[in-house]
């Protein structure tokens, strides 16, 4: 069997398991998708927004605060006088109270950690749509690469199942002996098997992307064979390491709750420190019986005003427990930040150094997929003349099998490195999204 009738043969079975392209979803519907169904995303934002919350709550406690108060009370004296009767009196008395703190530490280090607070959370969120972003295009290239891998399963079955019948045939023209019957049979079920396995991978990984999405993904666009093979730029490790130590979300969210844990131990350390705060207060009281009708005989109000201070003495150590633990905290935050920093340098490292090598790697699979189909073209040809033996020839169709699922799998990884690249700098975008998108077809 010639190599035309061969790559004919393939390229017919990919065409019969991959979906038809008329009206494609692709990469950029399945991310409108996400962002308005990810939960991941969502839970973020939510978060985002209850941090926030929390820098007009500490603001409060340094603004007026203004209240108002009305007290009545009523008196039963019992009875009085001859006749039986009795009278019942009352009072109300109304209050209204202004209170502006003038002198508090603890409470003007808790406004500015509930800011760092706040700026850790948005930094979150701004990693989480970065993460969405890596998320969306991993989750749509494994439903690619499953499809890939099932198209060259179902390829390769009908393959060994035609190297199955010839084997039969030519045991019954006892021009091959009954081993290659046999050895033919087993890798035809052999291969079968791993067809079934295929698609199960395919229908987990249209699940994964439907984790992020909420639906089920139709039928999907995919990366064309001319791929751009470019090195990151700038082409420069460091500079991306330098970067990523600037501009990373995960960084600098970390960064700012070590600030926030700063100012919760000067929060905590004011607790020995005097407050002032200034009082301003009016009240009025008036009062009225049943024995003397009449209008409820109010005195004239007064006002106060006052300033309060406040010197914690002794609180049973609280306080300096409170010092403690906020340092504690602190520290471990400080731990945490470094580990991050770390961590976001050694995969800036990493994600450069895949995609300048991927270049390479993605040239060298090609390769191999083209020098391993002139293989099985040979190797078939040999034993149609009886130069070669079944083995060979089922060996060249695995080698080709593998060979081509690793030039898929390079392929969408090189894309995917770059991407990740760029979330490790802290600098991956909507922009890189359509980018890839335009890859497809």
């Amino acid at each position: 069997m010639g190599t035309k009738t061969w790559g004919g043969r393939l390229a017919l079975a990919v065409a019969c398991v991959l979906p038809s392209m008329a009206g494609a979803e692709d990469l950029l519907d399945v991310y409108r998708q996400a962002v308005t169904n990810d939960p991941v995303l969502a839970g973020a934002d939510a978060r985002r927004l209850v941090a926030a919350e929390a820098v007009p709550q500490a603001r409060s406690a340094l603004l007026p605060q203004l209240s108002a108060g009305l007290d009545l009370q009523q008196f039963h004296p019992g009875r009085t006088g001859t006749d039986g009767t009795g009278g019942h009196s009352r009072q109300r008395d109304l209050s209204v109270s202004l209170g502006q703190t003038v002198v508090d530490v603890s409470k003007f280090a808790r406004e500015r950690g509930a800011h760092d607070t706040a700026d850790a959370q948005e930094e979150t969120y701004r990693g989480e749509l970065q993460n969405l972003y890596v998320r969306v295009a991993s989750a749509y290239f494994a439903v690619l690469v499953a499809q890939d891998q099932l198209a060259v399963f179902q390829s390769y079955e009908d393959a060994y199942k035609q190297q199955h019948d010839q084997a039969s045939e030519l045991f019954h023209d006892g021009l091959a002996p009954a081993a290659d019957v046999s050895q033919s049979q087993a890798y035809y079920f052999y291969i079968r098997s791993q067809r079934v396995t295929a698609q199960d991978a395919l229908k987990d990984a249209q699940r994964a992307l439907q984790e992020i999405t909420g639906q089920l993904p139709g039928h999907l666009k995919t990366l064309r064979d001319d791929l751009p093979m470019q090195p990151p730029s700038p082409n420069d490790a460091e500079a991306w390491v330098h970067q990523a130590m600037d501009m990373n979300p995960d960084l600098l969210a970390a960064t700012h709750l070590v600030r926030a844990d700063e100012h919760s131990i000067s929060a905590a350390r004011a607790g020995h420190l005097p407050t002032l705060g200034l009082a301003v207060g009016y009240g009025k009281t008036g009062a009225w019986s049943d024995a003397a009708r009449g209008g409820a005989g109010y005195g004239p109000g007064s006002t106060t005003v006052g300033l309060t201070l406040t010197v914690p003495l002794f609180s049973g150590g609280l306080t300096q427990s409170q010092v403690r633990q906020a340092i504690h905290q602190r520290d471990a935050d400080q731990d945490d930040l470094e580990v991050l920093r770390r961590r976001t340098a050694r995969d800036a490292y990493n994600y450069f150094n895949l995609v300048v090598d991927g270049i390479g790697q993605v040239g060298d699979a090609r390769g191999s997929v083209e020098a391993a189909k002139k293989a099985v073209a040979s190797m078939r040809a040999g034993y149609d003349i009886g130069t070669q033996t079944l083995t060979n020839v089922v060996v060249a169709i695995e080698t080709l099998a593998n060979v081509r699922s690793q030039y898929i799998a390079v392929r969408h990884q090189f894309i995917l490195n770059k991407l990740l690249l760029k979330r490790a700098a802290g600098v991956a975008s909507l922009d890189d999204i359509q980018d890839i998108n335009r890859l497809l077809e």
